[in-house]
């Protein structure tokens, strides 16, 4: 890695950061206190209308279990278009975006190899997702915690550190497949469009399975589906998960480390 262009590309998303953050800290609040304040209204309603379970799950969640309230809030579009901001917008213009304006000849000018500028960038927003995912963790923390729930039994803090390791796994696959497509384009639009279908395809899949029966298979393509915090609360989560998403992540890294070094610069405009 090399530490200015690391310093420097945190530097350049500290306010975007700060403002996230503080955004999914409330967001992470406000899930368990949806869960202690209408979980009971929802359950009697479904006891005298069961067509209204199906209705009041989305994606893996639901708004029965303090799990299944916390997995929807991190499968809701609000936290996924959050994140997105850097997972998609940042990673696939980080290269891309560099090459049109003319300035990715400057940084490379440098002595500074082609992978460590790659694998900088990987780092820097690895790093920020990380944050960000703390963030979100510590506002259910700090919400279940208002609202009188247990952190031992019902949130339990020693579960924490491995929804946030499922959590960044999760989201670096889609940074690394945004990198990738950012070092395998000279202009951010392509890659930007690219890297936003690949997350749009996986989420259609997620939410299609849970609302139509027939085809719940379909969650299963999904890497939404591989990282659900109330399994992880209750000790159910599957190591394949992580297995999934591991390789999600290797896989276009690899791509991008191999890809990046051999493109040529293009012409002036």
């Amino acid at each position: 890695m090399n530490r200015p262009l690391l310093v420097r590309t945190w530097r350049w998303l500290a306010l975007r950061v700060a403002i996230i953050g503080l955004a999914l800290f409330g967001w992470g609040w406000l899930m368990p206190f949806l869960y202690a304040q209408f979980s009971d209204i929802i359950r009697s309603l479904v006891a005298t209308n069961p067509l209204l379970e199906r209705m009041s799950s989305f994606g893996s969640g639901n708004l029965f279990t303090l799990g299944g309230t916390l997995t929807l809030g991190t499968q809701h579009p609000l936290v996924i278009a959050m994140l997105g901001v850097f997972a998609i917008g940042t990673a696939a213009t980080a290269i891309a975006g560099e090459r049109q304006r003319g300035t990715l000849e400057v940084l490379l000018a440098r002595p500074i190899s082609r992978r460590v500028v790659y694998l900088t960038l990987f780092v820097a927003i690895g790093a920020v997702l990380g944050a960000l995912i703390v963030g979100l963790l510590a506002g259910m923390v700090a919400g279940a915690a208002t609202q009188g729930l247990s952190l031992t039994d019902e949130l339990p803090l020693s579960a924490l550190p491995l929804a946030w390791l499922n959590g960044l796994l999760l989201w670096l696959a889609f940074a690394s497949f945004s990198l990738a497509a950012s070092a395998s384009f000279d202009r951010p639009g392509p890659a930007i469009g690219l890297s936003l279908a690949f997350l749009l395809v996986n989420y259609f899949l997620e939410i299609l399975g849970s609302l139509w029966t027939d085809v719940d298979w379909s969650q299963e393509y999904s890497l939404f589906h591989h990282f659900q915090i109330g399994e992880i609360l209750d000790g159910r989560l599957a190591p394949v998960d992580l297995v999934i998403l591991l390789a999600a992540v290797a896989i276009p890294l690899a791509w991008g480390l191999v890809a990046f070094p051999r493109r040529d610069l293009a012409a002036p405009a």
